[in-house]
């Protein structure tokens, strides 16, 4: 079941949080909570993907794109991920998120985010790909920070997110079917 009460907690918890550039951090808190766990009794990979939304929306409603899809009535969605799982998340436990938009090409927003725990380390790590949609399409990222008022070229693309775009190209599409 989606989270819907926690999304809701977590924008109005933000809602009076400082604006943050298209390239800035969302830094939230979260814990793990029991129907968040798997047979191993720890957070399972396929809620993690789900708890990342309570970090990506609050981030584009604080950096402006939440209102110009709203006004545009455009949709955003996710067109691949790629997570690092490297530390348990076990019940009750609490965790930082921290969400932000790495850089775009023509067609894609890239986002990074990740859960660390309270001892400092990393308990895993997700990297996105993103689209705005309308009727038309995908809308370039730069034309929708264009309409954002924001007038920035995309930060240079960091090796290992090229290195996963690259990689992803050679994926066949649609799979084979046996």
């Amino acid at each position: 079941m989606y989270p819907v009460v926690r999304m809701l907690w977590q924008l109005f918890r933000h809602r009076n949080s400082e604006p943050l550039p298209v390239t800035g951090t969302h830094v939230s808190q979260h814990y793990c909570l029991p129907w968040d766990i798997d047979l191993w009794m720890e957070l399972n990979n396929g809620r993690t993907l789900t708890l990342y939304d309570l970090g990506r929306i609050p981030l584009a409603r604080r950096a402006g794109l939440v209102g110009l899809l709203r006004k545009n009535r455009w949709g955003l969605t996710m067109a691949g991920v790629s997570v690092r799982y490297r530390r348990r998340v076990r019940a009750f436990e609490k965790i930082e998120m921290r969400s932000r938009l790495i850089c775009w090409d023509d067609k894609f927003m890239y986002l990074e985010q990740s859960m660390w725990k309270r001892n400092g380390e990393c308990a895993n790590h997700a990297l996105y790909r993103s689209a705005i949609t309308g009727k038309q399409g995908i809308v370039a990222p730069s034309d929708a920070l264009k309409q954002m008022g924001e007038s920035i070229q995309p930060p240079d693309m960091p090796k290992w997110v090229a290195g996963w775009i690259a990689a992803d190209t050679q994926r066949p599409w649609p799979p084979m079917q046996d």
